[in-house]
């Protein structure tokens, strides 16, 4: 039932190349910033490199091949992950100087602070996500080694910035505060909801390209996308939910610090 073992040669190079990147700037760039640069923490460096493993998961063997020869459900499963959990891992894997270093590159900050603006970055991620399972883009994606490798290349990129104006730690490209953080993954939350409704009240195959392979699973063609459907409903509305709250609980724990600290230095001694 699983596609034959081979390996992805463009798929070891990219992430080995990314991997190897993150080594540099941080063993050999990072000591000669000025400022002097503090290097990653342990968990900063897990961040990074759980972010890497994971797109090496679903962009090999076997999850890339049942993803693009048998099963849409494991296709969807695969973008959400590309898009919605290895992005801010790997943001989240660069100090501040590391960020500034990135994103300062003379043929870097100039597109990034207009890309990266939230109303670009909402719109460049949303309307790539609904472009990417329009049938004919999945079928152009499964049909044509380099058509594939731009559509998963561009996903994973505007998922880099979707994020940037939430984890960014950046001083060039900051983060949104609390308030319209929140406001910003909410919208982002409900947009997919529309493919997503799609997919899953649909009694039609919407995509001929995967044929009757899903059968080989115990799955009809329509049950396929259903599945696919949910997950993309249920599974990216509830982790940009989950930030949300995490993001609401953090603000709220800051205000009640800052709140006590000025209570404290207008109380007289």
């Amino acid at each position: 039932m699983l596609p034959a073992w081979h390996v992805h040669v463009d798929v070891w190079l990219v992430i080995g190349t990314i991997g190897l990147a993150y080594w540099y700037l941080n063993a050999r760039v990072r000591p000669r910033l000025r400022p002097p640069a503090t290097p990653p923490t342990g968990g900063e460096m897990a961040a990074f490199y759980t972010g890497l493993l994971l797109l090496f998961v679903v962009s090999n063997w076997p999850l890339h091949d049942l993803a693009e020869s048998s099963l849409y459900w494991v296709h969807m499963t695969n973008h959400l992950v590309m898009t919605l959990i290895v992005p801010p891992l790997i943001l989240l894997g660069l100090t501040r100087q590391m960020s500034d270093h990135i994103f300062g590159q003379r043929l870097v900050l100039p597109w990034l602070k207009y890309l990266a603006r939230p109303g670009a970055a909402f719109a460049i991620f949303n309307l790539g996500m609904i472009a990417s399972h329009w049938p004919e883009a999945v079928a152009l994606s499964l049909r044509n080694e380099l058509a594939h490798f731009l559509i998963h290349s561009f996903l994973f990129l505007s998922g880099i910035l979707m994020w940037i104006p939430v984890v960014s730690r950046s001083t060039l490209v900051p983060q949104l505060r609390p308030p319209m953080r929140m406001v910003y993954l909410f919208l982002n939350s409900i947009l997919p909801t529309i493919p997503a409704s799609l997919l899953t009240f649909s009694h039609v195959a919407l995509y001929p390209a995967y044929g009757d392979s899903a059968l080989a699973f115990g799955l009809s063609a329509v049950e396929d996308q259903t599945i696919a459907g949910l997950i993309m409903k249920l599974g990216g509305t509830l982790l940009l939910w989950a930030v949300i709250a995490i993001t609401w609980f953090k603000w709220a724990n800051d205000e009640k610090r800052w709140d006590q600290i000025e209570q404290d230095l207008r109380t007289p001694v």
